[in-house]
């Protein structure tokens, strides 16, 4: 049985600093689940898709329909390879279930690789990796151009494949050059849309009197962006509790940051503020005013408001389906790319 990780066409970026990358997933005896799953982020948001259900590639942004305007045969031809890939994936399922003394049970099996360039510096970066039933298994070190085993069952893997002078020179060459290269091609049929910048709403939210007070942003994009509370223009550091950028459903991101108010004087209210800032320099200030706290409780006027929190409530329901791929992906932001040759390789 070998390894197919062809790299297909996509490519994805990021605003300044574009990145790519490529998620295959191949699972074994999950009910209803797809068998074998490709998925293509840009920012988070998904912009292509294939699985075994569907048995086709598709774009899932509209301007990812420009592709065919240079390669009329671009879907047909990735389509193709992904479920060639699919039979490969499911074989080497079988051989690590071997290598790990596994009988039955539910396995998965995935490879993430893409790139990253910065347009500025023109500085280029790389990985690709793969995982099995969630922990890292082999990945390749751009740096060393070696393999790294970071469990003793990867290091029969990582002697095959660094023998092989063949797959580690065309591993470099297709990081550094082939992923950069679709980047490239791909930046302007996506530029309206990936480079636009989005300023968020921002609201003040408090569940009790006794609880922190919450500001949250929602709405904004690029994801590079910052979060915090100001007393008398200076950033606050301590009694703040800031909270991880998560995406929406529509493609735009979302944030909070947490101010302890227990001590604060009533004089004092005036004094603070909320700030959101927005990579290249734009910001969106909001004065605290009790005024202004949306509640769980009661309103500023007595009023119930037994709603006003939704939107903290609803969160769990925008992110949990990315919590599969967000904890493998590696450190920093990974987006995807796919491109138009590549080999077999195999774990055996």
């Amino acid at each position: 049985m070998s390894l197919f990780t062809e790299e297909f066409d996509v490519s994805l970026l990021q605003l300044f600093l574009f990145n790519f990358g490529l998620l295959d997933c191949q699972s074994s005896n999950v009910p209803n689940f797809p068998e074998f799953v490709v998925v293509g982020l840009v920012d988070e948001v998904q912009v292509e898709h294939c699985d075994s259900n569907t048995r086709r590639f598709v774009p899932r942004q509209d301007w990812m329909n420009n592709v065919t305007e240079e390669d009329s045969e671009y879907w047909d031809r990735n389509t193709e390879r992904l479920l060639e890939a699919q039979q490969t994936f499911k074989g080497n399922i079988e051989i690590l279930k071997q290598r790990l003394n596994q009988t039955g049970g539910v396995h998965i099996f995935q490879n993430m690789y893409g790139c990253e360039w910065d347009d500025e510096t023109d500085e280029v970066n790389g990985y690709y990796q793969f995982g099995y039933d969630g922990e890292d298994f082999i990945s390749f070190d751009l740096k060393t151009e070696t393999w790294i085993a970071p469990v003793q069952q990867a290091v029969p893997t990582k002697h095959k494949w660094d023998n092989d002078k063949v797959l580690v020179a065309y591993r470099k060459q297709y990081l550094t050059q082939i992923c950069p290269y679709w980047l490239k091609k791909y930046v302007k049929f996506g530029r309206s849309s990936l480079m636009r910048k989005d300023l968020p709403s921002v609201s003040l939210l408090q569940k009790t009197p006794s609880s922190p007070l919450t500001c949250h942003a929602t709405g904004f994009y690029p994801d590079r962006a910052d979060l915090f509370w100001k007393k008398d223009e200076e950033e606050l550091h301590e009694d703040v509790v800031r909270g991880e950028i998560l995406p929406n459903h529509d493609g735009s991101f979302q944030m909070s940051a947490d101010l302890d108010v227990s001590g604060l004087k009533d004089e004092d209210w005036g004094r603070y503020s909320c700030v959101f800032h927005l990579a290249g320099g734009q910001e969106v200030s909001k004065r605290l005013d009790k005024r202004d706290i949306r509640t769980n409780w009661k309103t500023n006027d007595g009023a119930a408001a037994g709603t006003v929190i939704a939107a903290l409530l609803l969160l769990p329901g925008c992110f949990i389906r990315l919590i599969f791929y967000l904890k493998k992906r590696p450190q920093g932001k990974v987006e995807t790319l796919l491109s138009s040759s590549g080999s077999l390789m195999c774990v055996c």
